[in-house]
């Protein structure tokens, strides 16, 4: 067998680096590499060519809402061991998950002379209707059902309710569109003055920080929120939900009256059970404006 199949053997069935370190030395030794590949640049060579190193655990902040329940006795953490059995603590932790679904709004007309005028297309229309019918089949029991303020969004929503009957449907100011962080790596179809990224930004952030956390202790049951909005801030909340950098949101593509599923744990881990669902729609009727 040769060297090089040998190696290519050892990594296949290793799987790791330390494998191919290991048969570079013991080459290095026999005089495999000759006088123009020596050994330290053949491990360097390795070194470069190895994925960068996974986040381990700790890498994830479990106060990331700010209501982890040792955090929120006396307004302090508590550090010991001892404190984490405490009535307090005990009385402090969520018992319920949290389910919100974060809906993109239908198709609408983009020749619309500011936000009044941008109602949605007929298209658009269908869209909600089949995104209402999707939320109804699931058969949850849906406590609320919140929308940007924006037409396009306050449209779909009330095509939705006629599917949910009962839900109560909310008008939100902070959920509207805007750019949330500049994107990276930038885009140069889109580019936003500074200025916006800071207004817009902070209003976006105070939406997340207001709908997406773990439940409330007083909450005893699981709970299903659908909020509708726009594509910006469901790929911001999502980056931010999963501890991904928020930068990267711009990555994401969501289409028109899709249904990305979020839930949230009594731990704080956040789990995505659906990114830009649109598979209940017919391939005709889809689309990402």
């Amino acid at each position: 067998m040769s060297f090089r199949r040998a190696i290519s053997l050892a990594c296949g069935i290793a799987g790791g680096s330390a494998v191919l370190v290991c048969a570079a030395v013991a080459a290095d030794k026999h005089g495999y590499f000759g006088e123009r590949c020596r050994l330290r640049e053949t491990l360097a060579a390795v070194h470069a060519a190895q994925p960068p190193a996974w986040p381990t655990a700790n890498g994830w902040d479990n106060n990331w809402d700010k209501r982890d329940p040792s955090s929120m006795v006396n307004g302090k953490r508590k550090e010991s061991a001892g404190d984490t059995g405490s009535p307090d603590v005990e009385n402090n932790k969520p018992k319920a998950t949290r389910h919100i679904f974060l809906i993109r709004h239908s198709q609408y007309n983009l020749k619309g002379d500011g936000d009044k005028e941008r109602i949605l297309t007929p298209l658009g229309r269908e869209q909600a209707e089949y995104t209402g019918q999707r939320l109804a089949m699931l058969g949850l029991k849906y406590d609320v059902l919140i929308h940007s303020s924006m037409t396009r969004a306050a449209e779909t929503a009330n095509i939705i309710s006629k599917y949910l009957p009962g839900v109560e449907l909310v008008s939100c100011d902070l959920l509207r569109e805007g750019a949330p962080i500049e994107p990276v790596p930038p885009v140069t179809h889109w580019k936003p003055e500074a200025v916006q990224y800071h207004e817009d930004g902070a209003r976006i952030e105070a939406a997340f920080r207001r709908y997406i956390h773990r439940a409330d202790p007083k909450q005893k049951e699981d709970s299903y929120e659908i909020i509708v909005c726009h594509a910006n801030v469901i790929r911001y909340f999502v980056c931010r939900a999963l501890q991904f950098p928020p930068e990267g949101w711009l990555r994401m593509g969501l289409n028109n009256g899709s249904i990305t599923w979020l839930t949230i744990r009594p731990s704080g881990r956040v789990a995505l059970r659906a990114l830009g669902d649109s598979g209940f729609m017919p391939p005709d009727k889809l689309t990402r404006t």
